[in-house]
């Protein structure tokens, strides 16, 4: 059936594809935007509409869309090795690509186990927790903390650990009971002292309420589980370094493993490649997804240290890591990683992000003082604030009246964020910053 009309691609679409994230429903009134192509930070409809992606697709187009230096990569790869199983054989993306992130841990992490997605990442590190306490003889060590309001997936082992109502609810009887500790959300944080103050002052209540649940379980505990820096489903909830400094010396004292899902928060997104590397800590386990390939294909890793990989190597199978993906380390897919870094490592890319954080910050100053805005935030590449009194349906308003605008911005509830791919021109920069502001008038307006 040949497709001649946007209107043809919608209704396609809406017969045969359930969207993700989505009450189907809602299309009947907001229609859904038919992708033709997308050209750097911008995303083209059939009717050469454009849209300027403020969120990286769910933040994983790091370098937009269409890159000439990825795609070279990748079409390299394609006449090489476009997939292998990866028990029993290996390659050399996947060797390359384990070696460079080890390298940037300074080799404190430096194994990698591959998979496909963020919450398969999240899954395998909780398996490995386990699994790794009870080959060293400590199989009391079953249960799991998690950060109030945290996400870390929607699989059923992430989903656990996921404090999200919304996701969580409706499959509460097949979950694993996790234990919940206070998020050190700096919006939480008594009205007293400078910004700083008052962000560690909730650091150390955070850190407290972990050491309070690790004196009375510790021996049970496997691991706790945080998104280091920025809590990004739960409305861009940013915290200071300290907290993570504190929870690792409390990790350490009471033999608890420390899980960071740098997924959203990795890969240069929170102003350094890993977001741990600001609190001068390093995890036992350190999940990354999305931005790691660039946008360009499924991939996602999990790195550990020496002494937890140790734990399973044995003659003996039933303690070695039974758990496997047909996609493992896929060749095209650490292709695109390595591309990825590459781009990194030869545009000083971390450098010249802050520059384009501090022209982006200063260019929505409007909306920072903005009487019906509260607590707008900024760590590296993430903007975010906080609509006051809201209007009914602010979400899915605010997504229609910005492609109107050109944007693609997806609010979480009452929070306006953007994530935007490390390409942007100043001059799209200011037109970033002057349409938002313009959508935010509009949909608080009603």
């Amino acid at each position: 059936m040949e497709l001649n009309t946007q209107s043809d691609w919608v209704a396609r679409s809406l017969r045969s594809v359930w969207h993700p994230c989505t009450q189907m429903q809602h299309h009947e009134t907001i229609p859904l935007i038919p992708v033709s192509r997308g050209k750097g930070a911008w995303l083209y409809d059939h009717e050469g509409r454009r849209y300027l992606d403020a969120i990286s697709s769910w933040w994983v187009n790091l370098f937009g869309h269409a890159n000439p230096r990825i795609n070279a990569a990748l079409k390299d790869q394609l006449d090489t090795l476009e997939h292998a199983m990866l028990a029993g054989f290996t390659h050399e993306p996947v060797i390359e690509l384990s070696e460079k992130l080890s390298a940037l841990t300074g080799h404190v992490l430096g194994h990698s186990f591959y998979a496909s997605d963020g919450a398969s990442a999240v899954e395998i590190a909780l398996k490995m927790s386990f699994h790794s306490w009870r080959n060293d003889g400590h199989a009391d060590k079953q249960e799991f903390v998690c950060l109030k309001g945290s996400y870390h997936g929607e699989t059923i082992g992430a989903l656990a650990v996921t404090d999200v109502a919304l996701f969580k609810d409706a499959y509460g009887p097949l979950l694993r009971a996790s234990q919940t500790v206070m998020s050190p959300d700096w919006r939480l944080a008594e009205e007293t002292g400078s910004a700083e103050e008052r962000a560690q002052a909730q650091a150390r209540r955070a850190a407290a309420d972990v050491e309070r649940l690790f004196n009375e379980r510790g021996d049970k505990i496997a691991a706790i589980i945080i998104e280091p820096l920025v809590q990004c489903a739960t409305g861009m909830a940013m915290h200071d370094p300290l907290y993570l400094q504190l929870v690792r010396a409390l990790c350490d004292k009471h033999d608890v493993h420390l899980i960071l899902d740098e997924i959203a928060v990795g890969c240069g997104r929170t102003g350094t490649f890993f977001a741990c590397e600001q609190a001068g800590v390093w995890p036992d386990f350190l999940c990354l997804s999305k931005g790691i390939s660039g946008g360009y294909l499924p991939l996602s890793l999990v790195m550990t240290r020496d002494d937890i990989y140790q734990a399973f190597y044995s003659n003996d199978v039933t303690r070695g890591f039974l758990h496997s993906h047909s996609y493992t380390g896929n060749p095209l897919a650490c292709r695109a990683a390595l591309a990825t870094l590459h781009i990194f490592e030869e545009d000083d890319v971390l450098n010249a992000n802050k520059a384009k954080a501090a022209r982006l910050t200063q260019a929505l100053q409007p909306l920072a003082q903005h009487e019906r805005v509260r607590n707008f935030r900024q760590r590296g590449m993430i903007w975010a604030f906080d609509a006051i009194d809201a209007p009914k349906d602010f979400s899915r308003n605010f997504f229609a009246t910005a492609t109107e605008h050109g944007l693609l911005m997806r609010p979480i509830g009452s929070t306006v964020y953007m994530m935007p791919p490390y390409i942007l021109s100043d001059e799209e920069i200011d037109g970033l910053a002057a349409n938002t502001l313009a959508v935010f008038n509009q949909v608080m307006a009603g």
